[in-house]
């Protein structure tokens, strides 16, 4: 997605590096790329979340635990991790370029970052998918009891009168 997003900006940096190869390179890359992906970072999720509404929020499969209307991030572990690597990546591209000129190992560390937002996200996916497996795997095991308010009633009337409590045992079997 970020790639088709920002593919008119990639294309125009890659042709501005190759007409200009071997002299000194023109303003257009950096600007266009750190543009897009100010736009995308901002206006594109401002958008995202103006566009959902009361209105139009009628989706069959929506979180029932929300009300209509609002807007709920269900996984906050990579959704933290891309966030927290986006501040970075504006404070890097600042350090960066204090000197006006980008060294070969900035560029490569530049580069080593992605891998480690992507391995990070990774991780967070992998952490949240096995911890939903347990929660899954656990309300599996657990015995499912129905009562009926009458059995609660009368479960309430006998505590009240000093009676022992009956076993869940004795409850499974009325």
């Amino acid at each position: 997605m970020a790639l088709g997003s920002s593919a008119p900006e990639i294309l125009l940096s890659v042709i501005e590096t190759v007409k200009n190869l071997g002299e000194c390179p023109g303003e257009l890359g950096p600007s266009t790329i750190v543009g897009s992906a100010a736009f995308n970072l901002l206006v594109i999720s401002a958008v995202s979340i103006y566009s959902v509404n009361a209105e139009n929020d009628v989706n069959e499969d929506r979180d029932t635990t929300v009300e209509v209307g609002v807007k709920k991030i269900n996984d906050m572990g990579v959704f933290s991790i891309t966030a927290i690597s986006s501040v970075f990546s504006y404070i890097w591209l600042w350090i960066v370029l204090m000197d006006q000129k980008v060294e070969p190992w900035e560029a490569w560390l530049t580069l080593g970052f992605f891998f480690v937002l992507i391995f990070l996200s990774w991780l967070a996916d992998k952490y949240k998918s096995r911890k939903d497996a347990l929660l899954k795997q656990d309300d599996e095991d657990l015995p499912f009891i129905e009562y009926q308010a009458v059995d609660i009633y009368r479960e309430l009337i006998n505590e009240k009168k000093g009676h022992k409590a009956a076993s869940e045992e004795e409850q499974l079997k009325r």
